[in-house]
């Protein structure tokens, strides 16, 4: 059976992932989390008692822990996805996101490197690093533009510069020791156990309360969305058939201004929740002052990935959108205990 050392996977993307891997492979997962205000066990309730998943509390910076857990395991591949992701939240403590971005990364590429060099044979052979990066270490496009994996890299937040740093440390253990790394750079995601901090929750839940919706600026900036299931599909497949040292965009052909993602969610709320008192769900919006350095546009060009490996998204907007307002509203529970702590819905991002 192989094993794979998943860190971050009581979060967003990264426990869509363990569920993926334990739903559709037979391998075992040993999923590393911090638990920090992003990582939610309740994400991972249905696991328990699952014996192809282990969970351990940790932090990926910790690396007497990291290498213990790739002995003891004998890990065959470790997928990072543990990382500070809000940008507004960055403006605000950038420290968190070079400690968990750059130093945590740094730690876990040293510690697997270590780990590689000890195996032989088809254990060495086999073994992979993949890093679980974003399209905005690229910064801001024009109106026409799109990513590829060798746009220069120009990040603008705190977030973007310290998941650029990571980026360039994967590259540079592929280049300087060999160590078969490989590196995902994907657009925006949405989907079921995402933290309310980012757009797609926040607004859903603000919705069902009858809260304003705040659309930043004039809610003209463009993302390409991507259906967190598709996201792990891709994942899935370039660490089974990607080339070491090789980045690959993920993308999901979905590009929307942020004004068109909220009145798409507004109109699925409507229908969905044709009694509710809110309705129209319009009525709510409300435009507030840009967050600082908020880049116009994102778009992924994900043609390497389709070329080469066979991969493209499955879910178009309409879809993704409607299955992702579906969970939030099945999943009342699940929405409670994520704002019950410490993060309440308020606005972040505002330091300058």
């Amino acid at each position: 059976m192989r094993t794979l050392l998943v860190t971050g996977g009581a979060g967003f993307i990264g426990g869509n992932f363990v569920h993926y891997l334990l739903n559709e492979t037979d391998v075992r997962v040993v999923n590393l989390d911090a638990l920090t205000y992003a990582g939610n066990l309740d994400t991972l309730a249905d696991l328990e008692g699952n014996p192809r998943h282990v969970f351990v509390q940790g932090d990926i910076g910790d690396a007497a822990l990291v290498s213990r857990l790739l002995a003891e395991y004998a890990v065959d591949a470790v997928v990072n996805f543990a990382a500070e992701s809000h940008v507004d939240r960055s403006i605000d403590g950038p420290g968190a996101f070079i400690q968990t971005n750059v130093v945590g990364t740094f730690n876990l590429l040293d510690c697997a490197r270590a780990h590689w060099n000890r195996l032989s044979g088809s254990a060495r052979e086999g073994f992979r690093f993949l890093h679980v990066s974003t399209d905005e270490v690229y910064g801001s496009l024009g109106p026409t533009a799109l990513f590829t994996e060798t746009t220069p890299y120009a990040p603008n937040s705190p977030y973007s510069a310290s998941k650029a740093a990571s980026d360039h440390l994967v590259r540079a253990w592929f280049h300087t020791y060999g160590l078969p790394v490989l590196t995902t750079n994907c657009s925006n995601n949405y989907g079921p156990y995402q933290f309310p901090e980012k757009l797609i929750p926040l607004m859903i839940l603000k919705a069902q309360s009858g809260e304003p919706l705040p659309i930043y600026g004039d809610g003209g900036n463009i993302r390409d969305w991507l259906f967190v299931t598709d996201h792990c599909r891709a994942i899935w497949r370039v660490l089974e058939a990607g080339t070491p040292g090789e980045v690959y965009n993920v993308g999901g052909n979905s590009e929307r201004t942020n004004l068109q993602v909220v009145d798409t969610l507004c109109a699925l709320l409507d229908e969905l929740l044709p009694d509710a008192p809110h309705s129209p769900h319009v009525q709510l919006k409300r435009f507030v002052t840009d967050r600082p350095g908020h880049d116009r546009r994102y778009a992924i060009d994900a043609s390497k990935l389709k070329r080469e490996l066979g991969w493209e998204p499955l879910e178009t907007f309409e879809s993704g959108m409607r299955r992702t307002v579906s969970w939030y509203l099945d999943h009342p529970d699940w929405c409670q205990g994520i704002t019950s702590g410490r993060y309440r819905g308020e606005r972040l991002g505002t330091e300058q």
